[in-house]
């Protein structure tokens, strides 16, 4: 069996982590032993055992003179853990293969050299597009300490979220819906704008109850009710509201006397400046968002290129009306050439419905 194979077995394990590993990386591990099969291993959730260890633990003294495929480089630094590196070495394991080197430079090619001098032979970068692609997340926010933004949107055919009126419940079946809040699950928070609120009162949850999904609401001068949904059955300090100075300092102190928590941003153009509020959150360790409108939140993102994903739902529906409200509104191009367009475009059926799935 070809390193590929067992490569790839290492990434299914660490996807069993997706969403709940956060700050950390999804990671898989597999022992092998002369093309037989001897312990695997991925991370569950921060603070627990990685990997590695956990597949190391499960082989015992099977994993001397063995071979190590593990998706991420082990980790050379103290953290919440020890580090991965000096167990591997103890472990008597006699090579490992890595797919792709910790971006984090705390250990980033650290751990590498440290197996080489202990002399157990090192090979990296085996699969390494789809090593990235599984922790785009945790890449993204080591590389550039801001976090993952993906945005999504349900519309119809033409691009509408919502009948001149106001209408949208529902544009996307019931099998579709609860198929985006899954997605949720795999995200640090929610991010929506205000009117997004007052429109709708979204609780904003995901499917698992034991998740605890940040909910952040853009909202310049604190209009959000201290009824609305999404504080039912949250934490209050999981729901953080941006404001500006436009905000009133008496409705402030009513909504941190419920536990809220509110971020005084600047502002830009009259709204919370989304760069400096993604700053702070990254500081947060949240590393990732999933941002779920209103139109003018996700236009502006993308215009001052903040977003890295789009979740585009599309059901099989015409509005048919120019001054109903699209999808995407607020960047403004003026010259189809200059028009954002999608990479790594993949679809798939949901029911009727489709979801468009692409990177900015």
């Amino acid at each position: 069996m070809s390193d590929q194979y067992f490569m790839r077995m290492a990434f299914d394990l660490a996807a069993k982590g997706k969403g709940s590993t956060s700050p950390n990386p999804m990671v898989g591990a597999v022992v092998v032993k002369g093309n037989r099969l001897i312990a695997t291993g991925w991370h569950k959730r921060c603070g627990a055992d990685h990997a590695e260890i956990v597949a190391l633990k499960k082989a015992g003294g099977r994993a001397r003179g063995a071979k190590l495929y593990v998706t991420l480089e082990p980790c050379f630094h103290y953290g919440r853990t020890p580090p991965c590196v000096d167990q591997v070495i103890d472990s008597g394991i006699r090579e490992v293969v890595i797919g792709m080197v910790d971006p984090n430079p705390l250990t980033r090619g650290k751990s590498i050299a440290k197996l080489r001098r202990a002399g157990i032979k090192v090979r990296t970068g085996i699969l390494r597009p789809d090593a990235e692609r599984l922790n785009e997340i945790f890449v993204k926010y080591m590389r550039s300490q801001m976090p993952f933004v993906a945005a999504k949107c349900a519309q119809t055919l033409d691009g509408k979220i919502a009948t001149v009126t106001g209408e949208s419940k529902w544009i996307t079946s019931s099998k579709t819906r609860d198929y985006a809040r899954r997605v949720r699950d795999e995200f640090d928070a929610i991010l929506v704008g205000v009117n997004t609120v007052l429109r709708d009162d979204p609780r904003l949850n995901g499917v698992r109850k034991t998740k605890r999904l940040k909910k952040i609401i853009l909202d310049s001068s604190l209009k959000t009710p201290l009824t609305a949904r999404l504080f039912k059955g949250a934490r209050p300090a999981d729901c953080v509201i941006a404001v500006t100075h436009k905000a009133s300092p008496a409705k402030i102190k009513q909504f941190q006397n419920k536990g809220a928590r509110l971020i005084i941003c600047p502002a830009k153009d009259g709204r919370v400046d989304l760069k400096c509020l993604l700053k702070a959150l990254a500081k947060e360790e949240i590393t990732s968002i999933l941002m779920e409108g209103g139109a003018r939140v996700i236009g502006g993102a993308l215009k001052e290129k903040l977003v890295d994903k789009l979740y585009i739902y599309v059901a099989p529906k015409i509005i048919g009306d120019q001054d109903a409200l699209s999808s995407v509104v607020g960047v403004g191009t003026v010259n189809i050439g200059r028009s954002i367009r999608l990479k790594n475009l993949t679809s798939r059926n949901i029911g009727q419905d489709i979801l468009l799935t692409g990177y900015v």
